[in-house]
């Protein structure tokens, strides 16, 4: 990641609250460009603020620019047409201004793409602060149909819009308006933006170790002195870094000051709403894709006024409109899921120490397995980095033993060795809970036909339909297509010859429950765990004892706390070194250091039986041996040598069009006009490895760059100068994660 001089980005986040006379527009229409329009009379209007403005017969939304940013406008004075209103929010300030067009420079991207996140609630740039919603009010229809009967059941205890009740219940809106009518369904006014609870920063003050005193003491500093300090907090899996940073968050609270808290993935956040309810007496407002527009509008508001003291959310919370940072917080900040892969393709842990650069404030970024990236920043001196060595309460890290599935093969049709098989009876007669991790969703990746070899592939894209069983659909896990599982063949007509090929987590839950019959076994997918309530759920069984065992994909990795958790067996630990990712070795170090940080966090012993085919791999190797360290320097030995970040940088150009000669030429024409530079090694265009994704065909070019080469400036110039035809779309991705 690339810093701003700290000199530079202070003078360039000067808020200025001059009144504007003529008003240049950030328009959200990245076509557009920027506007220029005259101020009646009377309007107030503030660099930063959103107004209203017309655009031939519509009406269209802005925000108001420092006109010396944005490119001029040749438009006389005379000719303006005047604003039509100003919307009724805060103006968005200048710290957050600077951060939009910093993240549009540093990644590419449309000032206006950027802009747009943050005025993510249209609702909350619109009244009435009431609306009504819809609940069930106990009477029945007169006349019962299955799409009434399946509503009625759908929406016990829900209250929402029609339009959101349509699809929690997966019914026409016009089935609802029936229900209505018929009095099914009844009217609720609702205070749109009532306030929420306050949390007190002394409600449940916890009693911490030594390490966690000394740490919190410094986060504590960090946030009272009101200066920008990106922290990374390195600690080892129970060690309580989230009981350690929300002694900062107090801190912040006690000084009338909002916090961000970034988690990676929706489904940790409700096991963290209430860990935070329990240290501070309320829950944070959550910001995440599954919120109803009633809650976005609601909680944006509260963001913008500054009523919002904690907001607990997705990467998509770190561009909302605070009124008075003080502090962020990433969690798990090694994830992947903080990098956006569509749009603007930013990293949310990089933007926010950006945002914390613009705002002034600390930024920590907690993990017990920070990027590589992170490492080095703090090697060198730009990150401090506080430790916590050592697990709370005086837990130990788990026993970790390699199966060597070369030796210990598992019986036909079976995928569980028999160390792993005994490990878990063991902990079965215990009454203790073990935990499988495999990260492939679905039931097998492959299904092929016996009879002739079909295999069934997705229509839109080059990759094979995954069978999920419990929905008894072939999905693709790209683009989203599902089919109905046929009874036979398509190619040859043959009935019961379809065979599922290789293992996904419903197929070890299958052998779990043949395995150990009287076990209760819960699957842990993002199609089983897909709201916040049914990971509450989840939790609360897990930890009231009601699930013996939990199969599981990276949801299980990170974020869960069960005391009585003994045993992780990670089923196929060689799975994240197929492929072509160049991060391989480092992912998969991270996801499989996670999961087995969840076995003996309580005062029982944990251990974990990692299956491999490649002992000696040196990942494995140094996960057996415990030795992150030794791991780490010889990756970034390998990093450094290979002039891969952080010692080089990286950015992908992705060319995509429905038609493949189509995009193969403009891939070329791109290629043939590649830049001659020292500095910059340009490998391609090639087909991407998913070189149909979305019925668009795809290549790729890589650039390999030094840290010295201005490579933003050179990918401009050199893509600036190329035209291609309307279908062919041209997107670049600095500092790619994916490399698909």
């Amino acid at each position: 990641m690339r810093f701003l001089s700290l000199q530079r980005a202070r003078r360039s986040a000067h808020i200025t609250h001059m009144p504007v006379i003529r008003a240049r527009l950030l328009m959200m229409n990245a076509a557009l460009g920027p506007l220029d329009y005259k101020v009646p009379d009377g309007m107030n209007v503030e660099y930063g603020q959103i107004v209203i403005a017309p655009l031939g017969p519509r009406q269209v939304t802005g925000i108001v620019w420092e006109e010396g940013r944005l490119p001029a406008n040749s438009v006389p004075e005379a000719k303006l047409r005047p604003l039509l209103s100003a919307v009724d929010v805060p103006p968005i300030r200048g710290e957050l201004r600077r951060l939009i067009e910093w993240t549009a420079d540093y990644y590419i991207a449309p000032l206006a793409a950027v802009a747009r996140m943050v005025i993510a609630s249209g609702g909350a740039l619109r009244g009435p602060a009431t609306m009504t919603e819809y609940r069930l009010s106990g009477g029945m229809p007169d006349r019962m149909t299955p799409q009434r009967e399946r509503a009625i059941a759908a929406l016990e205890g829900e209250q929402a819009t029609i339009r959101e009740l349509s699809g929690l219940a997966d019914v026409s809106e016009g089935v609802l308006r029936g229900l209505v009518n018929q009095g099914a369904l009844e009217p609720v006014e609702v205070d749109v933006d009532r306030p929420y609870t306050r949390a007190r920063h002394d409600f449940d003050e916890p009693d911490l170790s030594d390490d966690q005193r000394k740490v919190s003491a410094r986060l504590v500093e960090a946030v009272a002195t009101r200066k920008f300090a990106p922290i990374l907090l390195d600690g080892v899996t129970g060690s309580g870094k989230t009981e350690t940073y929300f002694e900062a968050v107090a801190e912040a609270l006690k000084d009338d000051r909002q916090v961000l808290v970034l988690l990676p993935e929706i489904a940790l956040t409700e096991a963290f709403l209430k860990r935070f309810g329990n240290r501070f007496g309320a829950a944070p407002v959550t910001w995440h894709s599954s919120l109803k527009s009633t809650e976005r509008r609601r909680a944006w508001r509260a963001i913008a006024s500054g009523e919002a003291q904690v907001v607990v959310g997705a990467r998509s919370a770190l561009f909302l409109p605070y009124a008075n940072l003080g502090l962020i917080v990433v969690d798990e900040a090694h994830e992947i899921s903080f990098k956006q892969e569509d749009g603007v393709r930013y990293n949310a842990r990089d933007v926010a120490v950006m945002r914390g650069h613009f705002e002034a404030i600390p930024v920590i970024l907690a993990s017990a397995t920070p990027a590589l990236e992170s490492l080095h920043m703090a090697t060198s001196g730009t990150y401090e980095k506080l430790d916590l060595p050592s697990r709370f309460g005086g837990a130990q890290m788990p026993e970790i033993r390699l199966v060597n599935l070369t030796e210990e093969q598992p019986g036909r049709g079976s995928w569980i060795a028999a160390p792993l098989r005994r490990a878990m009876f063991e902990r079965l007669e215990r009454g203790e809970q073990s935990l499988l991790f495999l990260n492939r969703r679905g039931y097998a990746p492959l299904t092929l036909c016996r009879n002739c070899g079909f295999r069934f592939q997705c229509p839109n894209c080059s990759a094979w339909l995954v069978e999920h069983r419990l929905s008894q659909r072939l999905s693709c896990h790209h683009c989203g297509h599902e089919t109905a599982t046929p009874e036979k063949c398509p190619e040859c007509g043959e009935p019961d010859c379809l065979v599922a090929c290789g293992p996904g987590v419903e197929r070890i839950a299958d052998e779990v429950a043949e395995m150990l019959p009287d076990a209760r076994v819960a699957l842990v997918t993002s199609d089983t765990i897909n709201t916040p309530e049914k990971a509450a759920q989840f939790v609360a069984m897990a930890e009231g004892g009601a699930i013996d065992v939990i199969v599981g994909t990276q949801l299980v990795t990170k974020g869960f706390h069960f005391p009585e958790l003994t045993l992780v067996g990670v089923i196929d630990a060689d799975l994240g070194l197929e492929g072509g990712d160049l991060r391989a070795a480092e992912r998969t170090y991270q996801q499989v250091a996670q999961v087995a940080g969840r076995a003996g966090r309580g005062a029982k012993p944990g251990e974990v039986l990692i299956q491999t085919r490649h002992p000696d791999a040196p990942v494995i190797a140094a996960l057996e041996a415990g030795d992150r360290d030794a791991f780490y320097d010889a990756e970034t030995e390998a990093r450094r040598h290979a002039g891969a970040p952080p010692f080089g940088r990286w950015a992908a150009i992705i060319v995509s069009a429905e038609d493949d000669a189509e995009a193969r030429e403009a891939a070329n024409r791109i290629g043939n006009s590649r830049p001659r530079l020292d500095d910059v090694m340009i490998l391609g265009p090639a087909p991407a490895p998913l070189a149909l994704l979305r019925n668009r065909y795809r290549y790729r070019l890589l650039l390999n760059a030094r840290r010295s080469a201005e490579l933003q400036k050179v990918i401009r110039q050199w893509l600036g100068q190329l035209d291609h035809p309307p279908g062919v779309r041209v997107g670049v991705d600095i500092d790619p994660y994916s490399f698909v």
